[in-house]
């Protein structure tokens, strides 16, 4: 059905909601700033981390109340709310580092950021998918890409610029990131709308449903989804996958900086100024290329996916990072690390370019937002998983740390491979649920 009615530029939307993604990013760079607010107030790598796994743990809760509430409070207000509670996390950040308060720290930038970034995120993707039903794999990894650009931006970008306006003063940065991150999410979080009931774009015809299985699914209701056997594994294997990526999103800086340390002469003074501003260089680089494959993986593996079935690209996609993880093992060059953290993160982009394509395909598009909006708490919980693994290894096995951190990715996402066998992209039924329908129709 197509309707006459004067719509917004469908792809104005997803733009937009691309912007707004860029600007959520930002947070995937918190690397960049781990090792200077270590050297500046004494904390961990465990403690340091916590900040980072929070504000995931947090993203992925408000990213399930927003998806559940879409249909109530509508894109725009949601994606607004997110844009001021990320900003009020980094203002909160920069007064709880003003005062070397690390629970603040914990609570503004992880808990009340972290909200702020899940009713952001998940508000673009669920509305990208309503626009596009013809190009669900690609658009919404286009729109997600903006998010894994967003450390890219940050750590060489805003980061470097802000550090070098205030000589390093991070309660400055953040204020200053705050102010450029208000104004950015309030401008894309204006043009997020949905379109109309029944919208089909011109041109594009959608795939036959049998009257039963279309009939079954609109009387779904969404525990029957989430309480459903193939929820619980494609929740597994996203989560999987996430805590390979996110190991070095939270880490990568310092274990390239480890490697590099490795290489070099015994006699390197490693707290010569010049020597710790070189290595924070090579590590906020990594972070940038990474952070380019990381959202070309959204779009690259989205698209892919939308040619060759969602399951078939998240068995690419985890079963080609098993064999990434056991090459680290043996890994002494900086450059070939670096190759390899990248391609894994391209990876890590590709699930979640993928898996709102395979939740709108699999349980039908009456729920996606509910169902993709639960999905992320795998998001949170590999957010917590993920960073704490290496934390731990680097405050307790500083010497085997990345020997340890690959050998448990490569275990974990060969698991993941076996559930991906177990998966298919056939629509969720309910069990009885088609019977009824038929009856009914009787």
């Amino acid at each position: 059905m197509t309707t006459s009615q004067k719509l917004p530029n469908r792809w104005l939307v997803a733009i937009m909601g691309t912007l707004l993604q860029l600007a959520l990013g930002t947070v995937y760079a918190w690397s960049y700033f781990q090792k200077p607010m270590m050297a500046k107030y004494g904390w961990s790598n465990t403690q340091a981390a916590w900040v980072f796994s929070l504000a995931i743990l947090f993203l992925s809760f408000a990213a399930t109340w927003g998806g559940i509430n879409l249909p109530k409070f509508g894109p725009r207000k949601l994606a607004v709310t997110g844009g001021l509670l990320f900003s009020a996390g980094y203002f909160i950040g920069a007064y709880a580092l003003s005062i070397a308060n690390l629970p603040l720290l914990y609570l503004g930038y992880g808990v009340i950021g972290g909200i702020g970034l899940g009713l952001g995120y998940v508000t673009p993707v669920a509305t990208a998918a309503k626009w596009f039903p013809d190009k669900k794999g690609l658009v919404t990894g286009m729109v997600v890409m903006g998010f894994g650009f967003g450390a890219l931006i940050m750590s060489k970008v805003l980061g470097p610029q802000f550090m070098k306006m205030t000589n390093d003063n991070l309660v400055l940065v953040f204020m200053y990131s705050g102010v450029i991150l208000l104004v950015v999410t309030q401008i894309a979080a204006a043009f997020l709308t949905n379109p109309p009931a029944g919208y089909v774009p011109e041109g594009y015809t959608p795939p036959a449903v049998s009257k039963s299985d279309a009939g079954a699914q609109d009387s779904m209701t969404a525990s029957q989804c989430l309480l459903s056997g193939k929820f619980a594994m494609m929740w597994t294997i996203f989560f999987f996958n996430i805590i390979a990526g996110i190991m070095f999103i939270s880490f990568q800086s310092p274990l390239l900086q480890d490697l590099i340390k490795a290489g070099m002469p015994a006699s390197t003074n490693f707290t010569d100024p010049a020597v710790v501003k070189a290595l924070a260089a090579s590590g906020a680089t990594l972070i940038a290329i990474s952070s380019i494959f990381n959202g070309l993986g959204r779009m690259f593996w989205g698209g892919l996916a939308d040619k060759i079935g969602r399951i078939q690209a998240f068995r690419l996609i985890i079963g080609s990072q098993v064999v990434v993880f056991v090459a680290l093992l043996f890994v002494k060059s900086p450059l070939i690390f670096s190759v390899l953290v990248c391609y894994v993160l391209l990876c890590y982009g590709g699930g979640f370019g993928s898996m709102p394509g395979y939740i709108a395909d699999v349980f039908g598009p009456k729920l996606m937002a509910t169902v993709y909006g639960t999905v992320l708490t795998a998001w949170g919980f590999g957010g917590v998983v993920g960073p704490q693994i290496v934390a731990y290894f680097k405050d307790n096995y500083p010497q085997q740390a990345a020997q340890y951190t690959f050998s448990v990715a490569a275990g974990i996402l060969f698991v993941g491979l076996l559930i991906s066998l177990a998966l298919n992209n056939k629509k969720f039924i309910p069990a009885g649920a088609e019977e009824k329908v038929l009856a009914t129709a009787k």
